[in-house]
């Protein structure tokens, strides 16, 4: 087995330096999508690549609004029991309305960090050859231009080991380099230049998320923050000047490297920023200078070894490396395909090389955005530009986060996987809390939204989001598979037995006896999703029992549960004999009259049966109850759900 696995990454790393993997563009970003992602983890930036002016959008992952919350109410089993009784009424509608007395708070914001800003002396004059790439074999961000005579060029990476955005700006030509410097942020901030060789930018994210405009002041009990920026340049002609306190003006340079690191107070999930003895100018301070005196070589080589120690492990062929330059070229000239230009050229030329592109490309940005350490990857990853994002950034339990996870084990990331597991332990001590008090139940549980200080409870606003407690059980499916892959017998023992077995006691006790006589889960719901109430004159509900992710996800988890309590010898505790006493009593899977997979417990009609989210077919992917061996009626369902659901169909 390890003779096997040895031969198989020393294929990985012989294959994937003779296989280019380069995002290429054309042409300077003009909105944020079009920029390029660079992190290590926990620090990341999107690198714009203008010519007159470059922009590097910077990000810190420990910055968000808010402060630890209480996610508990004393006043929800009074609102579960009203809504249990409507629904076993079948008054769905009803049910739908109700189920507002279960709604939690808001979730926190996550926050950008600010802008470091280059601007050049060359708006007025004409550039050609253009190029920006991202070099996903070396993590590495290049645009090189040309102006007259003088080929400009500028390389960007994130190094993990050193903790550092490095930037290095050069010419092939002596005394070609001259820029204005700056920081700045959205964020209540403020911007100090130190011995003409250094700016620091510290500031505090607001505790109110949604309130906050930009740059207005708060009270300063949020998640303080630092970005500390160091310049060196070489070059005999080369000057440096202060401009307002504010910004660095450098002319005549040979070449300009810029390095940026950040620190928060940010203490973990269960202290108050007011409380945290973190210092984040001092640590930003501390990490700069442990690398002042080092090179840029030196910088990039640390860089390379920790990066594609993890690239690296994994190459997919699917396309003759000899032909992969021809594809990536113009017929006409020698200019290199854009990477939108193979994308919208795929479906007549079937480029293969494209898709071990963006198989690459995704195992780039996990690295990138997940390290041992960091928080998990939010909704974005780690990158963001706005004050208030879509959807806040904020990981979405229903499937957004699990997705973003998907890749760590069957692509040798599994180190990228440590941040979900530490937070789906910070989940677990909240939702401890939120299932004795919510729902007078043991365990711990979570809902469909969360954020940096593992809220639990249920979101604000909507049933067909908030209703829908199995965020934590969908979850733990990650514990168990970790261990598969591993088959860490410490790491099931004293991680991931503990979790599954927390949620599987809240999942027991939120289990109860309908009125058809199985067990059931009321209320439910099939995330985000609606259908047609029964008898209403056609009015929309999301409110039901026992929709068809639920069952499924509990499968899984009790099967989880047994499995690992064979291998820990604990199959004679209470929990696990409760389990396979449960098990039979759950309801099976059904075959609608339409012969899909009912979404739901009953046939009800769907007002949008192309809606994104395929929840009622976990048990097929990502679960592993239902397989075409054992289940092959089953399997034809989901085939015609997924004809039903249409190509476009995202989730």
């Amino acid at each position: 087995m390890d003779g096997d696995r040895v031969r198989a990454r020393r294929w990985a790393d012989e294959e994937a330096e003779e296989r280019p993997l380069k995002v290429v563009f054309a042409s300077p970003a003009e909105h944020f999508t079009d920029s390029a992602p660079i992190g290590n983890g926990s620090l990341g930036a999107m690198v714009w690549g203008g010519v007159a002016s470059e922009k590097l959008q910077l990000n810190l992952d420990t910055l968000w609004s808010g402060v630890p919350g209480d996610y508990t109410d004393p006043k929800a089993p009074a609102a579960l029991a009203a809504v249990r009784k409507l629904v076993d009424e079948g008054r769905f509608v009803d049910a739908t309305s109700a189920a507002s007395g279960l709604f939690g708070g808001l979730t926190e914001v996550y926050k950008p960090l600010g802008d470091m800003n280059l601007e050049f002396d060359t708006s007025n004059q004409e550039y050609s050859s253009y190029k920006r790439e991202l070099d996903l074999h070396t993590a590495t961000t290049i645009i090189t231009y040309n102006i007259g005579e003088v080929q400009y060029t500028r390389e960007h990476f994130c190094s993990n080991p050193h903790q550092v955005i490095v930037t290095k700006i050069s010419a092939n030509k002596p005394e070609h380099v001259s820029l204005t410097l700056s920081l700045n942020s959205k964020l209540n901030h403020r911007v100090r230049v130190m011995n003409a060789n250094e700016m620091i930018m510290d500031g505090t994210c607001p505790v109110q998320g949604h309130k906050l405009q930009e740059n207005e002041a708060n009270d300063a009990t949020g998640i303080g923050f630092a970005a500390v920026l160091s310049l060196q340049m070489s070059g005999t002609a080369a000057k440096v000047a202060v401009l307002n306190d504010q910004s660095l003006r450098i002319d005549n340079a040979d070449w300009v490297l810029l390095r940026v690191t950040a620190a928060s107070s940010f203490n973990g999930p269960l202290v108050n920023p007011s409380d945290s003895k973190l210092d984040p100018e001092s640590a930003a301070l501390r990490v700069m200078n442990m690398i002042r005196n080092l090179t840029f070589d030196q910088l990039k080589a640390a860089h390379l070894k920790d990066y594609q120690g993890l690239f690296h492990r994994v190459s997919l062929r699917l396309s003759q490396a000899a032909a992969i330059e021809k594809i990536n070229m113009k017929e006409v000239g020698d200019a290199v395909k854009t990477t939108a230009e193979r994308v919208n050229g795929f479906r007549s030329d079937e480029d293969s090389s494209l898709v071990e592109l963006l198989f690459q490309y995704g195992r780039y940005l996990l690295i990138s955005c997940s390290r041992p350490g960091t928080q998990i990857s939010n909704l974005q990853g780690i990158w963001n530009q706005d004050l208030f994002p879509g959807w806040e950034c904020a990981p979405h339990l229903n499937i957004n986060l699990q997705m973003n996870y998907w890749p760590t084990l069957p692509c040798n990331l599994t180190e990228c996987q440590e941040p979900l597991l530490d937070f789906i332990a910070s989940l677990a001590v909240n939702g401890t809390k939120t299932a004795k008090i919510n729902y007078q139940a043991s365990g711990w549980v979570t809902h469909h939204v969360s954020d940096i200080w593992a809220k639990s409870s249920a979101y604000n606003e909507d049933a067909r989001f908030s209703v829908w407690p199995m965020g934590g059980a969908w979850l733990c499916t990650h514990l168990w598979e970790h261990y598969q892959y591993l088959l860490d017998k410490d790491f099931l023992k004293n991680t991931a037995y503990p979790l599954l077995e927390g949620c599987a006691l809240f999942l027991t006790d939120w289990l109860i006896e309908g009125p058809r006589g199985l067990l059931e889960t009321n209320p439910s719901t099939s995330p985000e999703h609606v259908f047609i109430a029964p008898g209403s004159g056609g009015q929309q509900a999301s409110v039901s029992y026992s929709t068809t992710m639920d069952i499924a996800i509990i499968r899984e988890i009790f099967s989880a549960v047994i499995s690992s309590a064979e291998i820990l010898g604990k199959s004679d505790t209470p929990l696990v004999q409760k389990i396979k006493e449960a098990l039979p009593r759950l309801p099976q899977n059904t075959i609608a009259e339409d012969q899909t997979l009912m979404e739901w417990a009953q046939d009800f009609k769907d007002p949008e049966v192309t809606h994104r989210h395929l929840s009622h077919l976990f048990g097929l992917y990502p679960g592993h109850t239902i397989t075409m061996q054992r289940n092959p009626e089953i399997c034809e369902a989901i085939s015609n759900s997924l004809h039903k659901r249409g190509l476009h169909n995202t989730y």
